[in-house]
């Protein structure tokens, strides 16, 4: 059970978002909400999972921190959306996996290999927390901003309804 703990405003450079944090009883989730979204359909909404590298050391290996600026980018100029921070650092399977899957990506594997080659799952996420966050806020269906099929695979077993997804550019879409 995803239980609502608190929020506040949050100021962004992409406008004012109402932060709110969640806990599943094992991690915290972070949902930042623009404008309305209760009872609303096709609610733009991205599902992020936390990667230190790039948000935190700013690495240029990802692209984690550009998907980030462009989701909130389109949000502020739609005036309305969901972003669902998720802690599932390294494909959700840790930091450390990330750092031992490095020596096996450097060696020319995809990073799912990498990951199989270190002893980790391929991609251990899961959406289950951003299900259960999205039907606390009451949003009827989204337009998912992803760039591939499994987030909205696992969202829909959440009994979430998607009715489209959207890709991401790696530079923000901004007027």
């Amino acid at each position: 059970m995803t239980i609502r703990l608190a929020e506040r405003e949050l100021r962004t450079k992409y406008g004012t978002y109402t932060e709110i944090l969640y806990y599943d009883g094992q991690r915290e989730s972070i949902a930042l909400v623009m404008g309305e979204v209760e009872e609303e359909e096709n609610v733009l909404c991205r599902i992020h999972s936390h990667c230190i590298g790039a948000h935190v050391f700013n690495s240029i290996e990802c692209d984690c921190r550009e998907q980030m600026e462009a989701a909130q980018a389109m949000i502020e100029k739609k005036g309305r959306g969901v972003i669902i921070w998720l802690d599932q650092e390294g494909k959700g399977n840790g930091h450390l996996a990330l750092v031992e899957s490095i020596k096996y990506k450097k060696a020319g594997f995809a990073q799912a290999d990498a990951y199989v080659k270190a002893g980790y799952q391929p991609d251990a996420r899961t959406y289950r927390a951003a299900a259960a966050i999205l039907a606390d806020l009451k949003v009827m269906s989204i337009v998912l901003l992803a760039n591939g099929e499994d987030k909205a695979n696992d969202l829909r077993k959440g009994s979430i309804i998607i009715a489209e997804t959207r890709p991401l550019t790696a530079t923000p879409e901004r007027e």
